[in-house]
């Protein structure tokens, strides 16, 4: 069948059902004569009278009671399924893609992921968990997760934490044996954990900051590690001293598994935000997941 002719049924239902191609034609906001015109193309395509026409009435003939019997389920079918899939732009559900890196998953995404997979069971979250920075266009992503200095300018950004700081830190069987460095330039003297960045494959420098002092520190020592985790693991079995997420060792810091070192020089920056790209039109599911972040 023919694009057009899913026009000319629905015209033939339309006057069908109110027995009046005036009223029809007000119903469908057509003229009368469009009406008309489209009734007698599908009875010439069909080769067979649909409507009986009289100056003052109108019937439909065996042929169009038949025709209308099997087209109006067909017609509800669709108008039904029309309405379901409308009904999805005020309903979360769908897929959403976001790319972050691993402490941001935990500490920031994970915590409301939970919430919203129980209570909006029709969302599915696809998280691409990755220390380098996506490019969330490329590689289609709904949107990603960074630290606010490290989101481009195009995009727009919401932030989901509040400042974030490092610690540096190193088990107390490692401080029995190395004296507490008093400045980041001790650290020449010491073991430390080194971080191989995953964009650009360089050694991280660890960054300080006091009384307006500002210092990169390249540090050296027997483990060169890209993995924030495997650091953690590093610094517990006494193996050196490490620079991490403060919240990431907060809990062996007040345990005592672990001895924070040069507090004073690391002082809180720009946490978490969310970006996506500026022309994105936000889904019900999308917009529901920015307001939990934005809360938390």
């Amino acid at each position: 069948m023919r694009k057009g002719d899913f026009s000319d049924l629905a015209a033939f239902i339309a006057v069908a059902e109110v027995g009046s191609f005036t009223r029809a034609a007000a119903t469908l906001g057509v003229s009368q004569a469009a009406l008309s015109f489209a009734v007698r193309g599908l009875e010439e395509r069909l080769g067979v009278r649909l409507i009986a026409r009289t100056t003052r009435s109108l019937s439909l003939t065996d042929a169009g009671e038949k025709l209308l019997a099997s087209l109006r389920p067909a017609f509800d079918h669709i108008d039904n399924e029309i309405a379901a899939i409308g009904a999805l732009r005020d309903k979360p559900a769908g897929t959403i893609r976001i790319a972050t890196f691993r402490h941001a998953a935990k500490k920031v995404l994970w915590p409301v992921l939970v919430k919203l997979t129980a209570d909006y069971p029709d969302i599915t979250f696809e998280i691409s968990v990755s220390e380098g920075l996506t490019n969330i266009v490329e590689g289609r992503f709904d949107a990603g997760i960074r630290l606010g200095e490290q989101v481009e300018k195009d995009m727009i950004s919401v932030r989901i934490s509040p400042d974030i700081r490092m610690a540096v830190v190193g088990s107390p069987s490692y401080f029995n044996c190395h004296a507490i460095p008093k400045t980041p330039r001790d650290l020449s003297e010491h073991n430390c954990v080194s971080y191989r960045q995953t964009t650009s494959g360089g050694i991280y420098a660890w960054e300080f900051e006091h009384d307006g002092v500002v210092l990169d520190v390249k540090v050296s020592g027997h483990l060169i590690i890209n993995d924030n985790e495997m650091m953690e693991n590093a610094a517990l079995d006494g193996l050196g001293l490490v620079y991490l997420f403060e919240s990431q060792v907060e809990t062996h810091i007040k345990d005592g598994r672990l001895i924070r070192v040069l507090e004073d020089w690391c002082p809180p920056f720009s946490g978490y935000h969310l970006y996506y790209p500026s022309r994105r039109q936000h889904t019900p599911a999308f917009t529901l997941l920015l307001e939990a972040l934005r809360q938390k």
